[in-house]
């Protein structure tokens, strides 16, 4: 029997469009979580010099834009709004020490943040929050 968690590290589907095709959109990326050079130059280990957003943008860029745009779309899987996901990558987490999970990307804890998602996810938590019905 197969197990639905062994998958849960991969959003489902690509609510915020930062892929077109194979390709990611790097800048597209950076400009949701609002990163500057000096953020992913430090994340990446990449000199400021050699950080781009485009098809030639360096291996390590790459993947860590990849691991945050696939956070951003976990996370956007429950909220169903791109301006609640940006906040909740902004705010503060009690759960995370106080920390933002745009904080814990910056200093390297994709992992960890991902961990805390699935959990979350796992331990059923996080339900899509439920729009309330039209009153007549």
């Amino acid at each position: 029997m197969q197990n639905p968690n062994l998958f849960r590290t991969i959003s489902a589907h690509d609510s915020l469009q930062f892929w077109q095709g194979s390709f990611l959109n790097c800048q597209k990326v950076r400009d949701f979580t609002e990163f500057d050079v000096r953020d992913i130059a430090r994340m990446t280990g990449t000199a400021k010099s050699s950080v781009r957003f485009d098809a030639k943008a360096p291996k390590e860029v790459r993947e860590h834009l990849e691991n945050i745009a696939n956070i951003c779309n976990l996370v956007f899987q429950f909220f169903q709004d791109s301006v609640k996901t940006k906040l909740w990558l902004r705010t503060p987490n009690p759960m995370l020490g106080n920390v933002s999970p745009r904080d814990m990307l910056r200093f390297g804890r994709y992992a960890k943040l991902l961990r805390f998602i699935n959990q979350a996810m796992e331990e059923g938590s996080v339900e899509a929050p439920q729009t309330p019905a039209a009153t007549t």
